[in-house]
């Protein structure tokens, strides 16, 4: 093993996670104004999640959603909800 080989990769590492909490402590203020200007701030996180995922990733969940909120009679009250009871009753 090299000794200086080894002090360069845990330098590294070290710079790195510094930089990593002064990201997250940057995010958190970014947070903390969007909160203070009347954003929800979980809503917002949703957003972030959803734009990370592409179109067939977000279609693919969304499916599912619809699907078990359907099952639990979730969307008896919106159009996909009716259509889908229509559907299941054979109308």
């Amino acid at each position: 093993m090299n000794n200086n080989q080894l002090q360069s990769i845990i330098d590294r590492i070290e710079k790195l996670e510094d930089d990593r909490s002064l990201l997250a402590a940057d995010i958190k203020e970014i947070f903390t104004e969007a909160k203070s200007n009347g954003y929800d701030v979980k809503i917002i996180r949703k957003v972030l999640a959803i734009r990370k995922k592409d179109a067939a990733q977000r279609d693919e969940e969304q499916a599912l959603i619809d699907t078990y909120m359907s099952a639990l009679g979730m969307l008896s009250d919106t159009p996909l909800g009716q259509a889908a009871i229509s559907r299941v009753r054979g109308e």
